[in-house]
């Protein structure tokens, strides 16, 4: 094969394999944060692209979560609930165990706050805050703003 290399990364729980040259992935190079914004392209739509590229190998394509290890994000009363605490978890992470419905979730889930721009963050809160049986409002790029920078002041 001429100067071509192909690497193949296989998704293997948490972390990855590189098959090449290259040395094996952090989980945190998996986020890969979707930063080009296409015109005409509503918030919902922007947050779509974000939860498919960033949270759904933890919380799976149809938000169910894993049981005892990543939790629901369908009908979750986080996600439906304060908007501050949503941001706060989202932007510092969560390594404490949480539950929802009777059942507990201890995976911790990372930090995004060096993974997602404020706007994306909006956008893929926004998108899970109006699907998955999920209805409350959506959060605007001021909201995730102001959330970041109070916490950067803490």
């Amino acid at each position: 094969m001429n100067s071509m290399m192909i690497t193949v990364y296989i998704l293997l729980g948490a972390g990855a394999v590189c098959i090449g040259s290259q040395a094996p992935l952090a989980a945190a190079d998996l986020l890969i944060p979707a930063t080009h914004r296409a015109p005409g392209q509503t918030p919902v739509q922007r947050g779509k692209k974000v939860y498919e590229q960033t949270c759904m190998p933890c919380h799976q394509v149809d938000a169910s979560g894993v049981p005892g290890m990543n939790p629901p994000l369908r009908k979750s009363p986080y996600v439906g609930g304060h908007s501050a605490r949503l941001i706060g978890i989202v932007l510092q992470g969560l390594n404490d165990g949480v539950e929802i419905a009777g059942d507990t979730y201890s995976n911790p889930m990372p930090a995004f706050s060096t993974v997602l721009k404020d706007g994306e963050i909006a956008d893929v809160l926004s998108y899970l805050r109006s699907h998955f049986g999920n209805k409350a409002g959506p959060i605007s790029l001021a909201q995730v703003s102001r959330i970041r920078q109070i916490l950067k002041n803490k």
